[in-house]
């Protein structure tokens, strides 16, 4: 339930503070007194668009804060675990602040959130019920709604909605490949045409790398023998070669046998180096025999890297090895072409399964629809009739439609007010008066079943009077046994039915006019009432009449 409503900055109001309490609570004050200001205030914490215009005072922000209990609300408590907003398990607070720009933020638990997600939160902690609210009741999907509430669809509607998403994705997934395989298929004998060529050519991983490095060696033969010839000179020349001056190296230490530390074994590493430089030397000497100029083994390596090339360009890939791997793809594609039928029909089995699974939760849904369907139309009509409607004829339809994300039935509320009247639509036939009390029993049908703590009725009683007014109070004290209630009223029959009772006045200071609001103590509440009774002048017949009211409802 609402715990508590503060209000500050907002248009009129320059600081509210009200404490709710548990059971049918009534606002009731003068017309412009500032009552559908505080709806509007509230409203802010179902995500109502926010204007800059209702801050009143420039200097500072405007703040709309609502305290709830909710320690017997576990749907509230899996959602706000879900979404990661902190809980507790006692109260849930809901803030906005508008800043004199019009910037707008938004707390749940003091934590901050986007707009939308106080909007989620507070669907699952007040529901605000105007005349405008009341043309729901014409909508296909605020009926269907209804039925599936009072059925207990709900478990049902979750396995049927993972059902019916599998179908979606299978039947993706089937239009995707034929889509796919039907474009393979007028591509096939191109696809065929590009394998053949890459096949011919067979092209393997590495071998573009390997022609360029002897292409570059065969196009610098010259160069590089001459480069050898000159290493190998340098090493292995007569007189002036390495190994040549190595040996002379070693014949002058032989002469130093008795000098020479033997630790430093110099003739012995002499030794070495001579043998290393003989290897490199012979080393040399066999690269250039196989260097040898064939013009024609040239030309056949250009020739192919001619044609690698050309396929690459064709193909728009950078290099061999992308060749070798868009052969393997077009490979693949091919084999997936032949085993298309195959592919196809694995798909339509599995599509044709996640119907049938869809089907039979559908079936399920529906049947308990049907069923609710007709206990709810004579229920509808036992409890509305005695509002003012006592020709009132409902039927709840439930009829067979494509299967969508909400099942295999639509469903429509079928209402006739007078005899000679044939059922018709309830847009199409109920009068704004009509519809208001269609929809207030409604709520009092299903009230049991939401797993909402609070909900306010805005003046939707308008347009009644009389034994009718007392009747739809009566019903709203009833809701009130399940769900705490508020309501909005002109009405003395109704305010009477409330549990406690508020008062919204406007009051004026030196430089500005303010809305304020109170709790009435019993004597103040014959008053309020005897107002509404009396209009301005309050004699004693009123207030006689107001506190037969109450004592009545006690």
């Amino acid at each position: 339930m609402i715990e508590s409503l503060h209000i500050s900055n907002y248009a009129l109001i320059d600081l509210i503070d009200i404490k709710f309490h548990h059971g049918f609570n009534v606002i009731t004050g003068e017309t412009g007194a500032g009552k559908s200001i505080i709806l509007g205030a509230l409203s802010m914490l179902l995500g109502a668009r926010a204007d800059s215009r209702v801050v009143s005072n420039p200097e500072a922000k405007s703040i709309i804060e609502a305290v709830f209990t909710v320690d017997d609300y576990p749907s509230l408590k899996d959602f706000c675990r879900r979404e990661d907003i902190e809980w507790d398990d006692e109260r849930c607070i809901l803030r906005r602040e508008i800043s004199p720009s019009g910037r707008s933020r938004a707390f749940v638990n003091d934590s901050p959130v986007p707009l939308s997600r106080l909007r989620d939160v507070s669907l699952h902690l007040i529901d605000i019920h105007s005349q405008h609210q009341n043309q729901l009741l014409a909508t296909p999907a605020f009926q269907l709604d209804i039925i599936d509430t009072l059925a207990g669809n709900a478990p049902r509607l979750k396995e049927y909605l993972t059902r019916y998403n599998a179908l979606r994705e299978a039947v993706r997934r089937l239009k995707v490949i034929r889509v796919k395989i039907e474009r393979s298929r007028e591509d096939e004998e191109f696809t065929r045409f590009q394998l053949d060529q890459l096949d011919e050519l067979n092209l393997q991983k590495g071998e573009q790398a390997d022609l360029e490095r002897e292409r570059d060696v065969m196009a610098n033969l010259a160069v590089i023998k001459s480069a050898i010839a000159i290493a190998s000179g340098a090493i292995n020349d007569d007189n002036r070669g390495a190994v040549a001056m190595v040996g002379k190296a070693i014949e002058a230490c032989d002469d130093l046998e008795d000098v020479l530390d033997e630790d430093d074994n110099i003739p012995a590493r002499l030794e070495s180096v001579k043998i290393e430089l003989a290897d490199m030397a012979s080393t040399l000497s066999d690269m250039d025999e196989n260097l040898g100029a064939d013009p024609g083994a040239l030309a056949a390596i250009e020739e192919r890297l001619g044609a690698i090339y050309s396929l690459c360009h064709k193909h728009r890939v950078d290099n061999g090895d992308a060749l070798v791997d868009l052969r393997e793809a077009l490979r693949a594609k091919l084999r997936a072409l032949d085993s298309s039928d195959y592919a196809i029909e694995e798909l339509e089995r599995e599509a044709r399964r996640a119907k049938a699974l869809a089907k039979e939760t559908a079936a399920e849904i529906s049947k308990a629809r049907k069923e609710e369907a007709e206990r709810f139309g004579k229920r509808l009509t036992e409890i509305a009739m005695p509002l003012g409607m006592k020709n009132l004829r409902c039927e709840i339809r439930v009829s067979p439609a494509d299967m969508s994300a909400t099942g295999i039935d639509s469903v429509e509320f079928l209402v006739a007010f007078n005899k000679n009247q044939p059922l018709m639509p309830v847009g199409a036939t109920a009068s704004g008066g009509e519809i208001s009390r269609l929809m207030l029993s409604v709520k009092s049908i299903i009230a049991s079943r939401m797993q909402l703590p609070s909900i306010i009725f805005d003046e939707i009683d308008t347009g009644v009077s009389g034994d009718v007014a007392n009747r739809m109070g009566l019903m709203m004290s009833e809701i009130s046994r399940n769900i705490q209630v508020t309501a909005i009223t002109h009405l003395p029959q109704v305010a009477s039915k409330g549990q406690h009772h508020y008062w919204v006045y406007k009051e004026d200071d030196d430089h500005s006019t303010h809305t304020r609001i109170s709790l009435l103590d019993e004597d103040e509440r014959v008053k309020a009432i005897a107002s509404m009774l009396g209009g301005a002048e309050i004699d004693d017949t009123a207030m006689a009449a107001a506190r037969n009211l109450l004592d009545n409802q006690r």
